[in-house]
């Protein structure tokens, strides 16, 4: 099963129109406030740290490149052509590769885990994004693509970021800037239900091995000067058989 050829028509739309500047779209905050945060959290949980890693749906690439500096193959990957090549203009010196891939699609997880093996996965922010006949497809690439070595850290808008985004959306004099773009291309962050990322999990026979709750930071601030975070989860998954606790 591939995505909806709406799903992949907004994001082809928004990534078009995405500027090149640095912290240009909504989510696309720095990395210390982001997956550096992340890393932390998701080490101790690693256990094969010499495995590829992939960032799926890597948008123009800017957490990639952090994780490049730290793992030695790092794979960026995004449905949208046109966000792989953001990826690759703001990547010149070739930190890490990048290829548009529908991770929603059984057989393109497979492909890649026949060429890579086992991977450790980075994902943020994309299960929330998709339509409902989307997401155990693409939970189930996490398991196909982590194998039985590698491990997964997905980050989640939480039910609590609704109404959130609700206000945003009806802030008297419209959304904040960075925010409108979502909107316009008929993209509809938070919409998976929190119980409904666990289901996903389960059936695709993947363990939660951690997890938490850290807000989703943005590159967008509110009239008085407040960076705009989200509620988010994150978790740790690994095969059915992991053992709990980090690794030592």
């Amino acid at each position: 099963m591939s995505v909806t050829s709406r799903y992949r028509e907004a994001w082809e739309g928004f990534w078009s129109e995405a500027p090149e500047t640095v912290g240009g779209v909504f989510w696309d905050a720095e990395p210390a406030l982001t997956v550096g945060l992340h890393l932390a959290l998701f080490e101790p949980y690693v256990t094969a740290p010499g495995l590829p890693v992939v960032d799926v749906g890597c948008g123009n690439g800017t957490q990639t490149r952090f994780l490049a500096d730290r793992f030695p193959h790092v794979l960026g990957v995004d449905l949208s052509a046109a966000a792989i090549d953001h990826a690759r203009r703001e990547d010149p010196a070739g930190q890490a590769e990048y290829r548009q891939i529908d991770a929603a699609e059984r057989s393109a997880a497979e492909q890649l885990h026949a060429e890579l093996g086992d991977v450790n996965v980075y994902m943020r922010g994309v299960l929330h994004q998709c339509e409902p006949a989307d997401r155990q497809p693409l939970v189930d690439s996490l398991a196909t693509l982590t194998g039985e070595r590698g491990r997964a850290f997905v980050v989640e808008l939480t039910e609590a970021a609704r109404p959130v985004l609700a206000r945003l959306a009806q802030r008297v004099g419209g959304p904040p800037p960075k925010l409108a773009p979502v909107f316009a291309h008929g993209l509809t962050p938070g919409e998976v239900a929190d119980a409904a990322v666990l289901d996903h999990v389960r059936e695709a026979g993947l363990t939660v091995l951690a997890d938490g709750e850290l807000p989703l930071t943005t590159t967008e601030f509110t009239p008085d000067g407040t960076r705009i975070e989200l509620p988010s989860r994150w978790l740790v998954l690994g095969p059915p058989d992991t053992a709990t606790g980090p690794a030592a």
